[in-house]
C-alpha cells in the first residue's frame, strides 16, 4: 500500500550502528524523559501526517523504532514518510475494512505491532441547530470508534500467538474537552469523553495480553501557527506558553517505555496547567 524504500534504507543505516548483532537500547536524552529505555520497537499512529501526529512519528523514528502511520492526507502523509524514513498509509479511518487491512498488512510484514499511538482525530464544531446526524457520526467515527478498531486489531493478533504476554502499549490522543465544554462541540465532546472512559475498559481487557492502556488529554497545542501566537495567547496559561505538538510527543514516548509498566488506565493531562486555573469573567 505504500512506498517504503525510505523505511527500508533507514533501517539499514541503523543497522549499521548496531554491535555484536544485538539491537541496541535507545537511551531517551530529551528532557521530560526521566532516563527511561526505550527498545527499537514496531510502532503505529493514526493521523500521523501532520500537527501532533508527525512530532509522534518523529519521536519515536529518532530512537530507532520502526514506524507506520495511516492517514488520509496523501500529500501530507507522503511528505512526512519521506523525511522521516516511515511507512505510510493512506487510509480513511472511517472505513473500518481500510483501518483493519493496513493492521493487517503490518502484522504480516512486521510479525506483530508494539506501540499503537490513536492520534487521528477531527473537530467538526458546527452549532447544534446546524448540526447533522451524519456530522455527529462522522466525528465520532474517527475519534472514538478508530480507537477501538485499532485495539480489537492488536487484541485479536495477540490472542492467536498463544505465548507469555509481550511488551505492548496503546497510547490514546483524548482532550481535555473530555471535561470541558463551548457552544457546538458536541460531537467533539463526547467523541473524546468517549475515548477517556475506553481506555480504562481497555486496560482490563488487555490485562492478560500484557498491554497497557493510557490516554493523554492535550489542551491548547500550536502547530504552523505558533510564531503567530501574542504574549496573551502564552501568559493565560500557568505555564507561561501555549503547547507544542513535542509536549504530547515526549509523553508518548515515556508512557512506551517498558519500565512504565505501572502507569496504565490513566489519562494524563498536558495543558500548562489551564483546567486547574480558576477562571471568573
Amino acid at each position: 500500500m505504500a512506498d517504503n524504500y525510505l523505511e527500508h534504507k533507514m533501517e539499514d543505516y541503523r543497522r549499521g550502528k548496531i554491535t555484536g548483532g544485538r539491537a541496541k537500547t535507545m537511551r531517551l536524552s530529551k528532557p521530560g524523559m526521566g532516563g527511561a529505555n526505550l527498545p527499537p520497537c514496531r510502532v503505529f499512529v493514526t493521523g500521523g501526517a501532520s500537527g501532533i501526529g508527525r512530532a509522534i512519528v518523529e519521536s519515536f523514528r529518532a530512537v530507532g523504532c520502526r514506524v507506520a502511520f495511516c492517514d488520509n492526507d496523501v500529500k501530507a502523509g507522503t511528505a512526512t514518510a519521506q523525511a522521516t524514513g516511515s511507512r505510510f498509509y493512506p487510509v480513511d479511518v472511517t472505513d473500518v475494512d481500510a483501518l483493519s487491512g493496513c493492521m493487517d498488512n503490518l502484522f504480516e510484514v512486521w510479525g506483530d505491532i508494539d506501540v499503537i499511538v490513536n492520534n487521528v482525530g477531527i473537530g467538526g464544531f458546527v452549532p447544534l441547530v446546524e448540526s447533522t446526524i451524519a456530522d455527529f457520526e462522522k466525528v465520532v467515527n474517527t475519534n472514538l470508534r478508530s480507537v477501538f478498531v485499532t485495539s480489537r486489531s492488536l487484541a485479536i493478533h495477540r490472542s492467536k500467538q498463544g505465548a507469555t504476554p509481550a511488551y505492548g502499549r496503546i497510547i490514546n490522543i483524548c482532550s481535555t474537552r473530555y471535561c470541558q465544554s463551548e457552544p457546538g462541540t458536541e460531537g467533539y465532546a463526547a467523541s473524546k469523553g468517549g475515548v477517556a472512559s475506553l481506555t480504562h475498559a481497555l486496560m482490563m481487557s488487555l490485562t492478560p495480553l500484557g498491554i497497557t492502556v493510557n490516554c493523554i488529554s492535550p489542551g491548547w497545542v500550536e502547530n504552523a501557527q505558533y510564531p503567530a501566537m501574542t504574549e496573551e495567547d502564552h501568559l493565560q496559561h500557568p505555564s507561561r506558553r501555549v503547547g507544542k505538538p513535542g509536549d504530547v510527543a515526549r509523553m508518548c514516548m515515556f508512557l512506551a517505555a517498558p519500565d512504565n509498566d505501572f502507569i496504565n488506565g490513566e489519562n494524563i493531562v498536558i495543558d500548562g496547567g489551564m483546567t486547574r486555573k480558576m477562571i471568573y469573567i
